[in-house]
């Protein structure tokens, strides 16, 4: 498998091949359609990507894999089934965050999928249900200390924030929250990041959104270089 990439290119005749992660996607649209650079994109769906456009404006040659990378340090901090490490992003920041959430919070329901269950949050939020107000309130505190984690191997100017768990009033309370954790413990970092956050359609559509806009967002491209 180490090879993959470079077995293909020279099935293909040693044309010119780049590789880039998925979550570079999500910063690069964002870079074009800010025109300006330091962009961090975070998307939280079904997993979490994450990709960097640097203040030079151009996107990294290492992988950003924020799923697996480690914000909470306890020994006992839960384990992503996919990679077995503890206390990763993708335990906080996505469908697999609200559906290990909810039990404590709502011991009603039997669904198992992560999308359900985030589902059955987002009606609950827009019900008006304190317990899922909690849920959101929760993963924003999470997402204020790792934003401020994250500052510190990234030089960022620009977050931008998308996927599915943001969609709706949750979503917001997210992003509310997490700015007032910013606020209170990091008022440096508060004061240099600006939050970005699409619509309610790109919010849910995350990537597939950001990819789709890339060819148009490319005829403009000069704007920002």
């Amino acid at each position: 498998m180490r090879r993959l990439f470079f077995d293909l290119q020279a099935a293909w005749g040693g044309i010119p091949f780049e590789v880039v992660n998925d979550g570079e996607v999500t910063a690069l649209a964002g870079s074009m359609a800010l025109r300006d650079h330091a962009v961090l994109g975070i998307a939280m769906g079904s997993s979490l990507a994450a990709g960097f456009v640097t203040p030079q404006g151009n996107i990294t040659a290492w992988l950003n894999e924020l799923a697996f990378a480690p914000v909470d340090y306890r020994g006992d901090a839960p384990a992503d089934e996919w990679s077995g490490d503890r206390g990763v992003g993708v335990q906080y920041f996505s469908q697999q965050a609200v559906a290990r959430l909810l039990p404590p919070a709502d011991r009603t329901t039997r669904r198992n999928a992560a999308t359900a269950k985030l589902e059955h949050v987002q009606s609950l939020m827009a019900a008006g249900e304190e317990r899922a107000r909690r849920i959101y309130q929760t993963i924003g505190v999470y997402f204020g200390y790792a934003i401020a984690t994250y500052a510190d191997f990234y030089d960022f100017r620009h977050l931008l924030v998308l996927g599915r768990v943001l969609t709706g009033e949750g979503g917001d309370l997210i992003l509310s929250v997490a700015q007032e954790v910013l606020r209170g413990e990091f008022p440096e970092i508060a004061e240099r990041i600006r939050f970005h956050i699409p619509g309610e359609q790109e919010k849910r559509h995350g990537q597939a959104i950001a990819a789709a806009s890339l060819p148009a967002l490319e005829e403009h491209s000069h704007a920002i270089s």
